[in-house]
């Protein structure tokens, strides 16, 4: 009898442990299938993706209550709760509409993934489609349609250049590859460019200091651009377009699986533009002739724990230059012909490894090497810069209000060049930059009620040449029941560490010779954002308004002094204090019928307090505006028209005699695209970009017919001298281009 009820017992707990239960269909958009679609079970380890053609199969369920959740970028999150009860096997198709909003997972605001919504901190994301409306040969130009974000050029002859966030320049924006700080110091100037958009997932964005979570550099605001994951990419991606001008870029993406744990994406981009086109009849390029390649590669190893394990790396080289239209290779350093060329050599690797502990313990690490060989007409730089990285992220959900983050930091810095900045005080033995920047910083995120969110975070770093840096920051956010209304209030300090030559490309050029008037002190800030978010639902339509107010207050601020002597670029910590403020609003329609408008907005000013003397900075605008409308007549065929426009701005002179305007004029570049698709595989667009021709004064580089100064005293003529630095826009006019996509699942 005993034997009998063991063998009942025995074989209930093998049916109650192999009654589960499995759900399958297919997801779809529009009556297309949607592949590589995410669907898991909240709050557990089970999920899947739609493959190729929409079809999902989620197995190995145990008996329970269950929210399914289905989510793609740029597509609205559905979410279903189902019962399984023991060996239910259930169909179910899933429906998702389009989400213009971008209602989706971001990270940069908390290092956590959150929803847009729930984030307490406010952060703007951009989908590839939102880029791909204006396609572009580098995510620096694709930012110039992000309200409050500009690329600035910042030479007329190499065309390098840094973005500007709400009229800061480009040293105080971080720009991060998949969370990881990538993109800074020597790269900031040349490393926006070659990052392949066949990978890039989203861009997000967001605005005011963040150096609590990312340190140094990051005063301005940060710029995340996350690629995909391998197993939610396609096969095979590619997107290639030339212009008019003879402009040749090519993306490719491709998906591998290196065995059954393993998945891999490569990617490629390409890019040349060889032509010596003159329009302004100045005898310079009128745009720099480029030759560029990056190979990116990324690795996603799947473990029995379900544990994250990626790693990634890319590689890229550039040769660029610009100068008079008759230069050539043989005059690269010389007085016969005047160039700026630069040979850039540049290697990145990041991952993020999660510990195999009970705990949510994340470890992730960078490491980069930037060399660059260039000379800007005679003046020789040679530099080479080392990274690396690391730190450990401890996340701790303690009842249901307290989401605890704990992290540990370190940041080793090299950095060594031919310039006086790595020299020691006796002007001739050189000595390189070596920086040790380790930090701790810890954050909670206070769930006070349903519609009340209160987030503390705080920051200590220690510079092995400037001593301690403290950092603290507060975000508070109301949201209606709905979330039809949200309200942010953010308050942060914000600090950075600067190297000039490593940052800003007017300090390399051989047209003015350059100072340090003493030591460069770290700089200091304080940063207050209000934001408030309105959404209406009127029929056929969904309308988004974004509000946002910001003040950010600087001390020992470091700006390059174009003024004091016309011949020198001057850097010193500011004896005062300087002041961004302004206010901004972004628009998204979205109509039924296919029409979609986005419209921003930028007032601002940007401003230099010194022995009780305002002046506006320079190179920065007081207004800014973009905009977006996409009319889709049908599945197959969209037109876009973009555009931006921008008020004066302050510009570099040489006295008091320089014949060239002291302000920029108001100007604007428009852009037309038209879209066709033909299946889930082929795309082929095209348009005109800049359709009101605009460039610059064709006198922008001074004394451009001399520049070396032959038989110039600069001294007494200033106003005579060859200057480069007077650049606020491109002077590539309008163009046509046409290019093609194509996709397999």
């Amino acid at each position: 009898m005993r034997k009998i009820l063991y063998f009942i017992l025995l074989l209930s707990a093998f049916t109650t442990y192999t009654q589960t239960n499995s759900i399958k269909g297919k997801v779809t958009s529009n009556g297309e299938a949607l592949p590589y679609t995410n669907v898991y079970l909240k709050r557990s380890t089970l999920g899947t993706s739609s493959n190729e053609n929409g079809f999902y199969l989620l197995k190995n369920i145990p008996n329970g209550k269950y929210t399914v959740v289905i989510s793609s970028v740029g597509f609205k999150t559905k979410y279903i709760k189902i019962n399984f009860s023991g060996n239910q096997h259930i169909v179910r198709n899933f429906s998702l509409s389009e989400d213009n909003s971008l209602e989706e997972i971001v990270i940069s605001g908390t290092l956590k993934p959150v929803t847009k919504t729930n984030s307490p901190v406010p952060v703007e994301v951009y989908s590839k489609t939102f880029f791909q409306k204006n396609p572009t040969p580098s995510i620096f130009e694709s930012l110039q349609n992000v309200n409050g974000v500009r690329p600035q050029l910042n030479c007329n002859v190499c065309n390098t250049g840094d973005i500007h966030i709400n009229g800061l320049e480009g040293p105080y924006t971080f720009v991060l590859i998949d969370g990881m700080p990538l993109v800074s110091g020597l790269s900031t100037v040349y490393g926006l460019t070659g990052i392949p958009q066949a990978l890039i997932e989203r861009v997000e964005v967001v605005k005011g200091p963040a150096s609590t979570l990312y340190g140094s550099e990051a005063v301005g605001g940060i710029i995340n651009i996350i690629t995909k994951k391998p197993a939610n990419s396609p096969a095979l991606a590619t997107d290639t377009f030339v212009s008019s001008w003879g402009e040749v870029n090519a993306d490719i993406g491709l998906r591998y699986k290196l065995s059954e744990k393993t998945q891999g994406l490569l990617g490629v981009n390409y890019f040349n533009y060889p032509n010596r086109i003159d329009n302004n009849k100045d005898g310079f390029t009128d745009l720099t002739l480029q030759n560029r390649i990056s190979l990116f590669n990324k690795i996603n190893i799947k473990r029995k724990s379900n544990k994250a394990f990626t790693i990634a790396g890319r590689y890229v080289y550039e040769d660029r230059w610009g100068g008079e239209t008759d230069w050539e290779r043989e005059f690269r350093g010389t007085d016969i012909k005047y160039g700026e060329s630069i040979y850039t050599n540049r290697w990145e690797t990041f991952g993020t490894y999660q510990l195999p502990t009970s705990e949510n313990i994340n470890f992730q690490f960078s490491a980069n090497g930037h060399y660059q060989d260039s000379y800007y007409g005679t003046d020789a730089y040679d530099a080479k810069q080392l990274i690396a990285f690391g730190q450990f992220i401890y996340n701790k959900q303690f009842k249901e209000t307290h989401d605890f983050t704990l992290g540990i930091a370190y940041r080793y810095t090299f950095y060594d060049d031919n310039t006086f900045a790595t020299f020691e005080e006796d002007g001739i033995t050189n000595k390189a930059s070596v920086t040790h920047l380790p930090g701790v910083f810890i954050q909670d995120e206070i769930s006070l009620n349903k519609n009340n969110k209160l987030l503390l975070g705080a920051r200590l770093d220690y510079n092995s040449l400037h001593g301690s840096i403290f950092s603290p920051r507060v975000n508070y956010k109301w949201n209606s029941r709905d979330n039809s209304d949200i309200f942010r209030l953010s308050v942060g300090n914000g600090f950075r560490v600067a190297n000039v030559f490593t940052e800003d490309h007017a300090a390399l050029t051989g047209a003015r010779k350059v100072e340090f008037d003493g030591e460069l002190d770290p700089e200091t800030s304080w940063n207050a954002n209000v934001n408030y978010v309105k959404k209406f639902y009127p029929e056929n339509s969904l309308i988004t308004l974004d509000f946002s107010a910001f003040y950010t207050h600087f001390n020992n601020r470091i700006l390059p002094d174009y003024e004091t002597d016309s011949n020198k670029i001057i850097y010193a910590n500011l004896d005062g204090f300087s002041v961004s403020k302004g206010i901004s609003l972004n628009t998204d329609i979205t109509f039924l019928n296919g029409l979609a408008v986005n419209v921003g907005a930028t007032l601002m000013d940007v401003s230099i307090t010194e022995n009780n003397i305002k002046t506006r900075q320079l190179l920065t605008e007081s207004f800014s505006g973009v905009w977006s409308i996409s009319y889709k007549f049908n599945n197959n065929f969209t037109a876009d028209y973009t555009g931006n426009v921008y008020g004066p701005m302050r510009l570099p002179l040489l006295g008091e005699n320089d014949i060239r305007a002291e302000y920029s004029p108001w100007y604007s570049i428009q852009n037309i695209q038209v879209t066709k698709k033909f299946n889930n595989s082929w795309e082929i667009y095209g348009g005109v970009k800049n359709i009101l021709n605009f460039t610059p004064a064709a006198n922008s580089i001074n004394n451009s017919s001399n520049p070396f100064d032959v038989g110039i005293d600069t001294e007494k003529n200033p106003e005579l001298a060859f200057d480069p630095s007077y650049v606020y826009a491109s002077n590539q006019g309008a163009r046509t281009f046409i290019g093609l996509r194509y996709t397999l699942f």
